[in-house]
C-alpha cells in the first residue's frame, strides 16, 4: 500500500485446488499475506495429496482466521489416491478437469460469504504484494470487464517467459469473476474446457474479458510441467473440440504451433487431441447457442474481421 493512499475495500474470495503443491505452496500462502487487499476467504481445497501439501495448509489456516483449509476424503475426493501418482494419472485428472470438482467443493463452503469477486487460485504462483489491489483497479475502471488476471510468466530455458494467449483469455491459474459476470454465465462449466467456456459465454453476453499485461505472475510449475508437454497438448486439442472449434481454425491453430516449442510435438499433440475426440465422438458443451458463438468468431478471425480472437 502506498504511504498515504487510502485502503482500498474490495470484497472477494479465493480458491484454490492443491494436490501435491508441497514444493510452491508456502511461497504462494506467504504471497497471498503480504496482499495489500487481503480475501475474505481463502479456501485451500487439498485434493487428496500424498505428500506434506495437507500439513501446510492446516498450518497456515491455523495461524490467519482467512485461511481455510479443507480436505477432501472417500467419496468426496475428485479421484482415487495413488501412493505414486504416474504421468498417465496425472494426464487423466487434467483433461478431465478434476481440479473443477475440487473447486466446487470450496464454492460450497463460502455460501454464507457476501463476496464481490470470486478468485481461482493455484497453489504454485508468485505474487506481487499489490497484485490484487491493482487487478481490481482494472475492473474498477472498466464496469464490463468481467473476468481477468494477471499475465502467466513461466520459467523456460533459463528465464521468464511470457505466456502468449489470445486476448481475451485469462489463464486458469490466477482468474478473477465479478460476481455479476458469475452469476450471468452461471458459474464455470464442471469439466473439460472449463477455462476458455466461461470467458466465450462472459463475451457472448456482452462482458468483456482479459489478462492484464502489466501484471505479471510466476508459474512455478508451468502449463503441461506436471503431465508432460505431449499430454497437455492432447489435453488442450480435446478441450478445442469439446469447446466446439471450428475445424479450420483449430488446422490453422496447429498449423502456428507447429514452430513453436516444443517443436512438432505441441501441434501434432493438439491435432491428436481434436481428432481423438472427434471420432470418439466426445460430447461437446450442451449449450448449441455457445458453440455457434465460437465457430462465427472464429471464423470471423480466419476472415481478417474483429473478433474476440485477435
Amino acid at each position: 500500500m502506498v504511504a498515504g493512499k487510502p485502503e482500498r475495500k474490495v470484497r472477494y474470495v479465493v480458491i484454490s485446488p492443491v494436490r501435491n503443491e508441497a514444493a510452491y505452496l508456502e511461497t504462494t500462502v506467504r504471497d497471498m499475506a503480504r496482499q495489500t487487499v487481503k480475501p475474505l476467504r481463502w479456501v485451500l481445497v487439498n485434493d487428496g495429496s500424498t505428500d506434506s501439501t495437507p500439513k501446510i495448509a492446516d498450518r497456515w489456516a491455523s495461524e490467519y482466521e482467512w485461511i481455510a483449509a479443507l480436505h477432501l476424503r472417500g467419496m468426496e475426493r475428485s479421484a482415487p489416491v495413488l501412493a505414486h501418482e504416474g504421468q498417465q494419472e496425472r494426464g487423466r485428472r487434467a483433461r478431465e478437469a478434476k481440479e473443477i470438482l475440487a473447486f466446487y467443493k470450496g464454492y460450497e463452503t463460502l455460501a454464507g460469504v457476501d463476496w464481490d469477486f470470486l478468485v481461482k487460485l493455484d497453489g504454485d504462483v508468485g505474487l506481487a504484494p499489490d497484485y490484487f489491489e491493482r487487478c481490481f483497479e482494472e475492473f474498477e475502471r472498466d464496469p464490463k470487464l468481467g473476468i481477468g488476471g494477471g499475465d502467466i510468466c513461466n520459467f523456460i530455458d533459463g528465464e521468464w517467459k511470457v505466456e502468449v494467449n489470445p486476448r481475451f483469455h485469462v489463464r486458469g491459474a490466477t482468474k478473477i469473476y465479478r460476481r455479476a459476470c458469475w452469476n450471468d454465465i452461471g458459474g464455470m462449466e464442471r469439466g473439460a474446457a472449463w477455462d476458455t467456456l466461461d470467458e466465450v459465454k462472459a463475451n457472448m453476453k456482452g462482458w468483456s474479458t482479459r489478462s492484464f499485461s502489466r501484471l505479471q505472475v510466476a508459474h512455478y510449475r508451468y502449463t503441461g510441467a506436471a503431465n508432460g508437454s505431449w499430454q497437455n497438448a492432447v489435453k488442450k486439442g480435446e478441450w478445442n473440440y469439446i469447446s466446439g472449434y471450428h475445424p479450420l481454425f483449430m488446422a490453422m491453430k496447429c498449423v502456428k504451433r507447429v514452430v513453436r516449442k516444443p517443436l512438432i510435438a505441441g501441434s501434432a499433440g493438439l491435432l491428436y487431441g481434436y481428432l481423438l475426440a472427434l471420432f470418439r465422438r466426445v460430447p461437446q458443451v450442451g449449450d448449441k447457442q455457445l458453440i455457434r458463438y465460437v465457430k462465427q468468431q472464429q471464423f470471423r478471425r480466419l476472415t481478417f474481421r474483429s473478433t474476440i480472437w485477435k
